[in-house]
């Protein structure tokens, strides 16, 4: 057999066989073999020679594994720290507690800037696992197991909070890079003690209050009311851990399906809330802070089942739900993904659910809807990258969880059909988490489809869960409008010009005076709808494209439409004397056509491809008039 020093050579590291290893004095048989879990070959890199002896002495942990993605063959195998020279984005190993889907998204991330992702799971075929730069298999809530993955490791990050504080705050004292901190692990595993904290610093909560006896718990009702939220103060995610007494008599029932008092227990006014909104927000360790755009989660059974990007609220909401997510970020500590859980109340207010430091699934949307995805922003964070942008790249998103809906194969089989009908949309983006196990109610991938508005995507997830529906109709994308049809030999040049550009649009009737309940409801759910433009007819009186450009924020442009008397240009003059705060474009009178025009250049400002059918319109007119000019010339008057 050949030694070690024969196997030396300028253009590769040395290589230590492992019965080099055998020989080594003072290992026991016994360590000989704790040593087959960290090779797959006889032959390992020399330089990971020292270490592994090293491994081998200190004592034997147990139910860990060590999975590798990349050849053991290579000069990868886990050089020492100082060894390291940067090439890349960065050359630091993240470690993630926990190899489940958030794990898997993360790893796809990673993947893009080569960012090399370690995980520990108990699980040797978790989802992250095939993507992972190395797999450890063992618990991440077992002392001995996390500490000897940190040293692997240059930053210690978690996708699931459920993990042992204490030894987090044991490795960050030995210098280990935990984000975001063990503080911020403790507060938030602990829901009670995650209140505690927040209203300590002020941030709008339902009122809450600790139980231990069933005594306690009536007390709570007497003062809260009733329906009654009882939750577990540790291990509640995903329905889990939340009960709802909805009188004195179903107290018992509930404490019970919690598992005890013994279990921990706290209780929660029941908020009132008519939405419940979500903002992701990202730290750095320069404490610089990203917001996402506020979406709205729709739960199921208490697990999330549709998130809508962004939340259909008003723009004041949208700024209270930001300021009480970023305070509430701002009382915790570390770099990384904060979800912060919301409540919108009936008469108006913004208050907190719950915090969830990590990835979390009301921002999944992000991976296609932003510029920059949760789970990229998370690496970046951690790192001490620059924070990434994340605002929205689409106007409307819509994130749809692929629930399990029946045990094994059926569930599998009925998951599969919603996939595939959901491939045969434009704009959806199917994640399957390659789960090997199918439950009922369990997560096992996601959907989300993005479009120009809500009212699209909405459709489009509509055709996607339902077999029987047909698929939706082009969405329009202008809306033209007038006060009766004696303007319609006008408008429809608008019309021409649409249908030769390939722009759908729809045609409809509305008086400002005849019919303004309808011309209000019209203008204000155009946008809903998926209206980008609005051309509006200006007939005798005028009114139509002031009065609708002041209920919708879309661009509106109006038409004169010469009348009997006046010959148009009291319409002309109205359009153009709105007050100050309502504006309306306006072409010529009777010119339509530049109306659609205008139109399609108003579109073309996020429409690349029609921006560039414009200008080649443009050359096209350009060519036609010097055409025209070059007959002349040639011709004289007489052509």
């Amino acid at each position: 057999m050949l030694s070690s020093s024969s196997m030396a050579s300028p253009s590769r590291p040395n290589y230590v066989l492992v019965s080099d290893i055998i020989r080594t004095p003072s290992l026991s048989s016994q360590r000989i073999k704790a040593l087959s879990w960290f090779v797959d070959s006889n032959i390992i890199p020399s330089y990971s020679f020292p270490s592994l002896l090293k491994m081998a002495k200190q004592p034997q942990r147990k139910n860990h594994t060590l999975h590798c993605s990349a050849s053991l063959h290579s000069t990868e195998t886990l050089p020492r720290k100082d060894e390291i020279s940067v090439h890349g984005v960065s050359e630091k190993i993240v470690g993630v507690l926990g190899g489940g889907q958030l794990g898997r998204m993360l790893c796809q991330a990673a993947s893009k800037l080569s960012i090399k992702i370690a995980i520990l799971d108990p699980l040797v075929n978790c989802p992250a696992s095939s993507l992972a730069y190395y797999h450890m298999v063992g618990d991440f809530d077992d002392s001995n197991t996390v500490q000897e993955f940190a040293m692997r490791c240059e930053v210690l990050t978690v996708e699931i909070e459920h993990v042992d504080v204490a030894t987090l705050e044991i490795l960050e004292e030995q210098g280990i890079d935990c984000q975001p901190r063990a503080s911020t692990i403790r507060i938030i595993q602990d829901k009670y003690l995650q209140k505690v904290h927040f209203s300590q610093h002020g941030i709008p909560l339902p009122e809450f209050t600790q139980i231990e006896d069933l005594e306690g718990a009536k007390k709570a009702g007497d003062i809260f009311g009733y329906p009654l939220m009882i939750k577990s103060k540790r291990f509640a995610y995903d329905g889990r851990g939340n009960a709802v007494a909805k009188s004195v008599e179903e107290l018992s029932s509930a404490i019970f399906a919690l598992g005890g008092f013994e279990r921990g227990l706290y209780v929660e006014k029941w908020a009132p809330f008519v939405k419940e909104l979500s903002v992701v927000i990202a730290r750095g360790r320069d404490n610089s802070m990203a917001c996402y755009p506020v979406v709205q989660t729709i739960h199921k059974e208490n697990i999330c089942h549709i998130v809508k990007a962004p939340a259909s609220v008003s723009w004041e909401i949208k700024k209270l739900a930001t300021d009480v997510a970023f305070k509430a970020v701002s009382s915790l500590e570390g770099a990384g993904i904060f979800a912060v859980e919301l409540f919108l109340t009936e008469d108006g207010q913004i208050l907190l659910n719950e915090v969830a430091p990590r990835p979390h699934n009301s921002g999944h949307h992000t991976i296609e809807s932003c510029k920059t995805s949760q789970y990229e922003q998370h690496l970046r964070a951690v790192l001490g990258l620059p924070l990434g942008d994340p605002s929205m790249i689409t106007p409307a998103a819509i994130m749809y969880n692929i629930l399990g809906e029946d045990e094994g194969e059926p569930g599998f089989y009925l998951a599969h059909q919603l996939m595939q009908r959901a491939l045969s949309i434009s704009g959806a983006f199917v994640h399957w988490y390659n789960k090997s196990e199918m439950r009922k109610q369990r997560k096992m991938g996601h959907i989300t489809i993005v479009g120009r508005s809500m009212s699209v995507v909405e459709n489009l997830l509509s055709f996607t869960l339902d077999e029987a529906s047909e698929k939706p109709a082009v969405e329009r994308r202008v809306g033209i409008i007038m006060g009766s049809d004696s303007d319609f030999p006008v408008m429809r040049d608008a019309a021409k010009v649409l249908d030769t550009f390939g722009v759908p649009y729809e045609i409809k009737i509305i008086s400002a005076h005849r019919t303004p309940a309808w011309m209000f409801s019209y203008a204000s759910s155009a946008q809903e709808r998926g209206i980008q433009v609005i051309i509006a007819g200006a007939g005798g009186a005028a009114h139509l494209p002031g009065m609708v450009a002041s209920l919708t924020p879309l661009p509106v442009i109006g038409v004169p439409v010469r009348a009997l008397t006046l010959d148009g240009l009291d319409s002309l003059l109205s359009i153009v004397q709105m007050p100050r705060g309502v504006p309306v474009a306006t072409v010529a009178i009777n010119n339509a056509t530049n109306a659609g025009l205008l139109a399609l250049r108003i579109l073309g400002v996020a429409d690349t491809d029609l921006l560039s059918r414009m200008s080649q319109f443009q050359e096209d007119t350009k060519k036609s008039v010097l055409s025209k000019a070059e007959n002349l010339e040639k011709g004289g008057w007489d052509v």
